[in-house]
C-alpha cells in the first residue's frame, strides 16, 4: 500500500513509470476498442502511427489487418513488452521509445494515427507541439482518431480536455468528422475522428 502512496508524488512521466513497474495501469486492457476495429473494417490498410502505443495492443491488431506500424511511448518498459508481444505474435513493427510531443525521428506521412489516452494527459504547452508534429506527420486525407477524457476531478487536480479545446487545437489543419460522447468508468469522455485537410 505505501508504495502506491509513492507513485502518487511522483512528477507524470515518472508516475507512468512507476505504475508499469509495479503492474497497475488499467489502460492496458490488451483488447483494441470497437471503435479502432470498427475503422480498421472500412479503411485501406496504409502507414498507421500508433501514440502511445503502450505495450502494443492496438499496434498489433492493425498490422495483422495489413497496416505498416509504428508505435511510440515514453516508457521504456511499455516498449519492451510491445516489442515480445510483437515478436512473439510473428509480425514487424516499429517501436520507438519517445514522447508524443517531440517526434523528429518520424518522417511519414501516416495514413492513419491513432492516439488512445495521450493529449487528454499532456500539459497545454505540450498540446501545442503534439498538434504540430501531428499536422507535419499526417498526409492529405489521413485519419486521426482520438480517444480523450473531458475535464475531470482526479488526484487532487482536473485531468482531461473539452471538446473545444480539441477543436481549437486541431482545426487549422484538420477536419473533425465525428465526435461521439461517452463515459469510462462512470466518467466523461470522448472519441474523435479528424480528417486531414
Amino acid at each position: 500500500m505505501w508504495l502506491e502512496r509513492i507513485g502518487f508524488f511522483l512528477p507524470n512521466r515518472w508516475k507512468f513509470q512507476w505504475r508499469y513497474w509495479c503492474r497497475q495501469t488499467p489502460w492496458d486492457t490488451q483488447v483494441t476498442p470497437p471503435e479502432v476495429m470498427e475503422f480498421i473494417a472500412r479503411a485501406p490498410p496504409g502507414k498507421a502511427l500508433d501514440l502511445g502505443c503502450g505495450t502494443g495492443t492496438n499496434a498489433i491488431t492493425l498490422a495483422r489487418h495489413g497496416w505498416r506500424v509504428t508505435g511510440v511511448d515514453f516508457i521504456p518498459k511499455a516498449i519492451s513488452a510491445a516489442r515480445a508481444k510483437a515478436a512473439r505474435s510473428g509480425i514487424a513493427i516499429d517501436f520507438l521509445v519517445a514522447s508524443v510531443t517531440d517526434l523528429p525521428a518520424l518522417s511519414g506521412p501516416f495514413d492513419y494515427v491513432l492516439d488512445i489516452g495521450c493529449l487528454h494527459a499532456l500539459k497545454a504547452e505540450d498540446r501545442t507541439r503534439y498538434a504540430a508534429s501531428l499536422s507535419r506527420l499526417l498526409r492529405p486525407q489521413a485519419w486521426y482518431m482520438l480517444y480523450a477524457w473531458l475535464p475531470r476531478l482526479s488526484e487532487g487536480g482536473i485531468v482531461g480536455i473539452s471538446t473545444e479545446e480539441v477543436e481549437i487545437l486541431l482545426r487549422e489543419d484538420l477536419s473533425n468528422v465525428r465526435t461521439a460522447i461517452g463515459e469510462e468508468n462512470g466518467n466523461p469522455s470522448a472519441w474523435y475522428w479528424f480528417q486531414r485537410r
